[in-house]
């Protein structure tokens, strides 16, 4: 039985070996989730909560020890690894309060005596998930699959076991019966059997491209319903209006938390060509002094990436845009899989740093004039996820908003996620969403009845 083992990527000791489970043992495991199912899917929304919310309590009880392996295992700051605890205690909450009215039939009025819309649950449903964000990429889809009366199956990063299993075991604190939230220790070659399991209706992936297109082929095949989330290449656009300073301090937030390490950064930074100058100076400063080391001090606010292989690839694309002309402002070095907090600005859009996503703490800075050319350079992408735009002048902003093929705009302020809001993307972004009602209609069977009397 294949073995796979979990490096603290900090300091590469071994945290943990686990076994990969058999194909006999994960097919088990989905009958039995199938069979849990059957009693979950009746049970009362009040059922649901209850527990839901006991799982908030003992996220915020626990915060340290679940933040601490996130920290160990990814190399997260360990306040960052807090707050992502804390924020999966609020999508809890959430959910518990907001599914019963999510979910209500839907009366409408047609020449029937009686119609309307039922969301029904429709099984067992997977998710594969990645390590950036190893507890809330998670609790965001489980709460609202969860409270919809589906079972949820995680198939998360080999690299995360320990944070998957901490995962479950909240669940199973909280009082959710047994097998209605499994963790599969499985390696990224036996997800496509899992999702052709007769018994899995439905799969969610949150990761790269690649692994997205070969899931949504497996689920297509297979005529299975599948949300993707994949990778974005946000483009933060500075209008030369703006409150600079506050702009800063949201900017290097939005590339730089979690070591850059986020679909939805800031990746590419477009200044307004008059105060380009400035602003650069600027930013090269702050970001000269954030505080890089040990992801455990709670000073630190630049960890190291997940893996060196990581480190590597970010190193490579930054050296090759230095190369076809662009100019590096601070950073650029590597250590291992710590990479400096790196600014590159002349980047154009032929560049590598302006046409790939960069995960990890580089940003790219490229100027523009004109409002038409600062939105014709954030369309110039594959991806679209989301856009910052900062301005003091909300109703160019506004107008600017249905030119941006993107599926959140945010002014003023970074893209983030938030249990209110639906969160998804377009084009190579992925399809579908996640969070708010949006989101908990995404696994449920939108019935239609017909009454004549």
């Amino acid at each position: 039985m294949k073995e796979v083992q979990s490096v603290n990527p900090y300091n590469n000791q071994v945290l943990e070996s686990y076994k990969l489970h058999s194909d006999q043992e994960l097919n088990a495991l989905i009958d039995k989730a199938n069979a849990q199912f059957i009693q979950w899917r009746n049970t009362q929304f009040s059922e649901r909560s209850a527990p839901m919310k006991r799982a908030a309590d003992i996220l915020r009880k626990d915060t340290r020890l679940y933040a601490t392996t996130i920290s160990e295992e990814m190399g997260k700051p360990i306040t960052q690894a807090i707050s992502e605890v804390e924020k999966c205690a609020w999508v809890c909450d959430y959910y518990a309060e907001n599914a019963v009215s999510q979910l209500s039939d839907e009366t409408i009025e047609t020449d029937a005596d009686t119609s309307y819309v039922s969301y029904e649950p429709l099984g067992v449903i997977l998710a594969v998930m990645p390590w950036n964000y190893p507890f809330w990429q998670v609790f965001r889809f489980a709460a609202p699959t969860l409270m919809a009366g589906n079972v949820a199956m995680l198939k998360h990063a080999s690299n995360v076991f320990g944070s998957a299993l901490n995962i479950e075991e909240v669940f199973r604190k909280a009082g959710f019966p047994e097998h209605c939230f499994t963790t599969l220790l499985a390696g990224s070659k036996q997800v496509e059997n899992i999702i052709e399991n007769s018994l899995v209706k439905a799969v969610t992936l949150t990761g790269s491209g690649p692994a997205g297109s070969a899931v949504a082929q497996t689920a297509g095949k297979n005529i299975k319903k599948s949300v993707l989330e994949l990778g974005g290449n946000n483009a933060l656009i500075v209008m030369e209006d703006c409150d600079i300073e506050k702009t800063l301090e949201t900017c290097i937030t939005a590339r730089f938390q979690n070591t850059g390490q986020s679909c939805i950064a800031g990746k590419r930074l477009l200044v307004q060509e008059s105060i380009s100058e400035e602003f650069i100076q600027k930013l090269v400063e702050r970001v000269t002094n954030l505080k890089s080391g040990d992801p455990s001090d709670p000073e630190t606010y630049i960890g190291t990436l997940a893996r060196e292989d990581l480190a590597k690839e970010l190193e490579s694309q930054v050296k090759d845009s230095l190369a076809a002309g662009a100019r590096l402002e601070t950073g650029g070095r590597r250590e291992g899989a710590w990479f400096a907090p790196t600014v590159v600005s002349g980047v154009t859009p032929d560049m590598v740093m302006f046409k790939e996503e960069t995960f990890g703490p580089a940003l790219s800075v490229t100027t523009f004039k004109t409002v038409e050319e600062a939105i014709e350079l954030s369309n110039e992408s594959k991806f679209g996820l989301g856009v910052s735009i900062f301005t003091s002048d909300i109703e160019i902003a506004k107008k600017m908003i249905p030119q941006l093929d993107e599926g959140a705009v945010f002014i003023n302020e970074l893209v983030k996620s938030d249990p209110r809001l639906p969160f998804g993307g377009i084009k190579e972004s992925g399809y579908g969403r996640e969070l708010s009602s949006h989101g908990i209609k995404e696994f449920v069977n939108a019935k239609t009845v017909f009454i004549n009397e």
